[in-house]
């Protein structure tokens, strides 16, 4: 596994015959979204993850603002991808809660026709149910341990196995 997957959890925000697309979501980058838009006044930092490795220059954000947002696209539950991005700052810079509502990613994962199927039939990925409040508020790579973790007892022992166990 690379850089981008190793010990990561996706969220998938797109799966059809031609292809999918998705985020990882416990990757976070150095610089944080007020590094990015300084005219927009927030409060606290807030963290960017590493979506993936296509388009790693753009900016990607999932919410729970649902059709407040304009043009944003239902993932699952309470989740959004997308949207209009100056409905975004405005009510970001309206002092209203981004932790737990928004999260940015710099970059998304993306499978081509039947490249995520055979990887999945190849046990490269485990697949789990969406957790929209775990989705939302992780923020490191203890999210891997604990989607494992829910996966069931069998899983256990992976989520304590050492990242490099030849280091040991």
């Amino acid at each position: 596994m690379n850089k981008y997957f190793g010990r990561s959890v996706v969220l998938l925000v797109e799966h059809e015959s031609s292809g999918s697309m998705g985020f990882v979501l416990n990757k976070p980058i150095k610089e944080t979204f007020n590094d990015f838009f300084p005219e927009v006044e927030l409060k606290e930092k807030i963290p960017v993850f590493c979506g993936g490795p296509v388009s790693p220059n753009r900016l990607y954000y999932i919410h729970t603002l649902g059709k407040a947002i304009p043009d944003s696209y239902h993932v699952t539950g309470k989740i959004y991808f997308g949207g209009d991005f100056e409905v975004i700052k405005a009510y970001m810079n309206q002092g209203n809660p981004v932790k737990g509502v928004l999260k940015f990613f710099m970059g998304y994962s993306g499978w081509e026709e039947d490249q995520l199927e055979n990887e999945i039939t190849g046990n490269s990925w485990l697949v789990g149910k969406p957790d929209v409040q775990k989705i939302m508020k992780s923020e490191n790579e203890i999210y891997w341990k604990r989607a494992l973790e829910d996966l069931g007892e069998k899983y256990r022992f992976w989520a304590n196995f050492p990242q490099r166990p030849f280091m040991n």
